[in-house]
């Protein structure tokens, strides 16, 4: 499923029109991402977590040359999934 489909399934589902369905989504994906961007954690109850992780320096390999490189410290987001969302893929 694609960001279009995801409008479509909110407009027919909310009976929106789908630039308020696009504009909702954009919200939501925006609010999400300054939250991470804060190092917050944003907790959607039966669906999932959504958090800020660091990632340590370490050592790596050139995977054509097999030199080993040093790769840099960063931050990544993590996403841990809700008993309901565990419980409907699992079924």
């Amino acid at each position: 499923m694609r960001k279009p489909d995801l409008v479509d399934a909110i407009a027919d589902r909310a009976d929106l029109t789908k630039d308020k369905a696009t504009d909702a989504l954009n919200i939501l994906l925006d609010e999400i991402t300054k939250a991470l961007e804060r190092k917050e954690s944003v907790n959607l109850i039966g669906f999932g977590s959504f958090e800020s992780r660091e990632r340590g320096a370490r050592m790596g390999k050139n995977p054509q040359t097999g030199e080993p490189i040093q790769i840099k410290a960063s931050t990544t987001v993590g996403f841990k999934p809700g008993k309901a969302l565990k419980e409907a893929v699992n079924d």
